[in-house]
C-alpha cells in the first residue's frame, strides 16, 4: 500500500497575516510576525499552516485584489522573509499552503492595465469583455457578490467588464488558453519556491457562461445563502451561469497535472455553488483537486440533525475525493457567536473543534479558536471592510471576525506597538495567549491536548465514518480504521442529555483528550452540558 498522503487527515490552521503580529510597528501583522509565532502554531498540534494572501494588492478587499501573484506586498514583507517563513515551517513540521485567487484579479494587474487600453493589445482577450445592450444596459442580469450589476463600463474600449466580486476584481476569461497557462505559471512560481499546495479561493468562478445568459430569478423563500441575506441583491438570483461551468472540469484536471509534477503538493478548493455539496465531489473526483471545501458548516444553523444531515449528503455524493471542513474563517462570523446562543464558553470552544476535528476529511481551524473567541462587536466608523459598509447595518460585514490576535496584556493586547488596523475588543484581551497558556484550564490548554490526543487515534483521521440516529441534542457517529472503531458522541446543547450506548460492541473508554465528558451507567451516557465522549469497541 502507498503511504497515506501528509494532507489526509490533517489539521490545517489558518492565518489572517494582517491580524495576527505586527513587528513593524505599522499596526498591520506581516510575514516576521508569523515567522515569530511559529513555535507557538506547532505546540498546537496542527498539521499545516494556511496563509491568506500575502501578495502585491492595492488592498481593496484586503489581499484577494493581487495585482501581482509572485511577489510580496511590503506591507507584508519580502520575498525573502517568505522564503525565511517557509524553511521555519518546515523545519518544525509543518506543511506550508498559501492562498491563490485564480478567477480574477486586482484592476491594478499588468495584465488589466493593458487589456483595458483598447480591443487589439496582446491581452484584449484575458478578461471577460462584452458590448453593452442596444439601450446601453450591461450584457445580462449578472449580480456581484458585493451588490449591484456584476458589470463595469470602460470607456476606452466601449465595453463592460465582468466583475463577480468588486468593481476593481475584473474576471480573467478562462475560455482563453493563454489565461490558463498564465494562471498556471503563478503556481508553479510558488511550487518551485517550496510551498506545499493551495487553498484556491473561489475555485468555481473561472468559467462563465459564454453565451452570457441571464441567471433565473429566486423565489423569496429561497434566498438565503453565505455572508448574506435578503437584503442583497446576489441572493435574488439562482447563479447557474456566472460560476460553476462544466468547462472548469478540464481547468482543474490541468491544474492537477501542474501539481502532480511536485510529488506531497496539494489543492484545497473553496466552492460556493447552488449546490455546493455536489460541486464538492465533481470537483474532487477523477484527477481533479485534491480536497474542497464548502460554507454548510459555515452558517448559523447549529443542531445535531443538520450536522448529521450535512455529512451524510456529502458520503453519498463523494464517492471519490476527500472533503475538509470548516467552522469558522475569515468570512464569516466567529462560529462561537453563531453556534453559541449566548452560551460561549472554553468548554464548548474544545467541544466544536473537537467535533470538527473527529468529521471524515481534513479540517481548517481559524486563529483565534484556539483562544475561544467571539464575534467583535464593531461600530460602523471602525469598519474597514467593503462588504460590510455597503450593507451596514443589516450585515456588518467580515471585519467582526478579523480583529488582531491578543497575545499579552500589554497595549494592544501585544499585536502591534501601533494603532491596530482594527481595534482589539476588550473581551478579546482578557484571553490572550499568555494568560491562558499559564492555566490549564483554559480554552488553549484544552485545544492543545485535545490536538495532541487526536494525533494517537488514527481512526479519527483517517478511518470511515457512520452516523447514529440520535434524538437532539446528541450528534454520535462512528470512525472505523484499520480494524480500529471509535464511537464519538457530542452533546450540543447547554443542558444535559442522555444516550444508549450501541448494544453490538463492548465499549472501552478513550481519555486523555481534556474535553468535558460523560459519565456512565450500564449502557447509558449522562452527558453535561456541551460534553463530548470517545470510546473504543473491545
Amino acid at each position: 500500500m502507498s503511504e497515506t498522503p501528509w494532507w489526509r487527515g490533517a489539521v490545517i490552521y489558518q492565518i489572517y497575516p494582517r491580524s495576527f503580529l505586527d513587528t513593524d510597528g505599522d499596526g498591520v501583522g506581516d510575514l516576521r510576525g508569523i515567522i515569530d509565532r511559529l513555535d507557538y502554531i506547532a505546540a498546537l498540534g496542527v498539521d499545516a499552516i494556511w496563509i491568506a494572501p500575502f501578495f502585491r494588492s492595492p488592498m481593496a478587499d484586503f489581499g484577494y485584489d493581487i495585482a501581482d501573484p509572485c511577489d510580496v506586498d511590503p506591507l507584508f514583507g519580502t520575498l525573502a522573509d517568505f522564503d525565511q517563513l517557509l524553511t521555519a515551517a518546515h523545519a518544525r513540521g509543518l506543511k506550508v499552503i498559501i492562498d491563490q485567487v485564480p478567477s480574477h484579479t486586482s484592476a491594478e494587474h499588468a495584465w488589466f492595465k493593458e487589456s483595458r487600453q483598447d480591443r487589439t493589445n496582446p491581452r484584449a482577450d484575458w478578461y471577460v469583455w462584452a458590448d453593452a445592450k442596444p439601450d446601453g444596459t450591461p450584457p445580462n442580469n449578472w449580480l456581484s457578490l458585493f451588490g449591484g450589476p456584476a458589470w463595469s463600463w470602460e470607456p476606452r474600449r466601449g465595453q463592460y467588464y465582468l466583475h463577480n466580486f468588486l468593481a476593481s476584481q475584473p474576471d480573467l476569461d478562462f475560455h482563453h488558453a493563454d489565461v490558463r497557462a498564465a494562471v498556471l505559471g503563478n503556481l508553479r512560481f510558488w511550487l518551485d519556491r517550496g510551498v506545499d499546495g493551495f487553498r484556491l479561493d473561489s475555485i468555481n468562478f473561472c468559467y462563465h457562461d459564454a453565451e452570457l445568459r441571464d441567471n433565473p430569478a429566486k423565489p423569496p423563500a429561497a434566498r438565503s445563502g453565505r455572508g448574506f441575506s435578503a437584503a442583497n441583491p446576489y441572493a435574488f438570483q439562482y447563479h447557474y451561469f456566472n460560476n460553476t461551468q462544466p468547462e472548469n472540469l478540464g481547468f482543474l484536471a490541468e491544474l492537477r497535472a501542474v501539481m502532480d509534477r511536485y510529488p506531497g503538493s496539494v489543492t484545497l478548493g473553496e466552492i460556493s455553488s447552488e449546490d455546493s455539496l455536489a460541486t464538492m465531489a465533481e470537483y474532487t473526483a477523477g484527477h481533479r483537486l485534491h480536497m474542497g471545501y464548502s460554507f454548510e458548516l459555515l452558517t448559523d444553523t447549529f443542531n445535531a440533525t443538520y450536522i448529521r444531515d450535512t455529512v451524510r449528503a456529502l458520503e453519498a455524493k463523494m464517492t471519490e475525493g476527500w472533503p475538509c471542513w470548516a467552522i469558522s474563517n475569515h468570512d464569516v462570523k466567529r462560529v462561537l457567536s453563531r453556534w453559541g446562543s449566548g452560551y460561549a464558553s472554553p468548554t464548548m470552544a474544545n467541544q466544536l473543534t473537537a467535533l470538527v476535528c473527529s468529521l471524515r476529511g481534513s479540517v481548517c481551524v481559524y486563529q483565534g479558536e484556539e483562544l475561544a473567541l467571539t464575534e467583535a462587536e464593531l461600530p460602523f466608523e471602525a469598519l474597514r471592510d467593503p462588504y460590510g459598509i455597503a450593507f451596514w447595518p443589516e450585515f456588518k460585514g467580515r471585519d467582526g471576525c478579523r480583529t488582531p490576535m491578543p497575545w499579552t496584556d500589554g497595549p494592544n493586547a501585544g499585536f502591534s506597538v501601533a494603532k491596530p488596523w482594527l481595534p482589539v475588543p476588550s473581551e478579546h484581551r482578557v484571553l490572550n495567549v499568555a494568560r491562558q497558556a499559564a492555566d490549564a484550564h483554559s480554552a488553549l490548554s484544552g485545544y492543545r491536548r485535545f490536538m495532541h490526543w487526536r494525533r494517537r487515534v488514527p481512526a479519527l483521521r483517517l478511518g470511515g465514518i457512520r452516523f447514529l440516529d440520535t434524538a437532539e441534542p446528541v450528534l454520535a457517529f462512528e470512525r472505523e480504521h484499520a480494524g480500529e472503531r471509535v464511537l464519538a458522541v457530542f452533546n450540543l446543547a447547554a443542558t444535559n442529555a442522555t444516550l444508549e450506548l450501541p448494544q453490538d460492541a463492548a465499549w472501552s473508554v478513550l481519555d486523555g483528550h481534556g474535553l468535558a465528558t460523560a459519565t456512565r451507567e450500564g449502557n447509558q451516557l449522562q452527558l453535561p452540558p456541551h460534553a463530548s465522549w470517545f470510546a473504543r469497541a473491545e
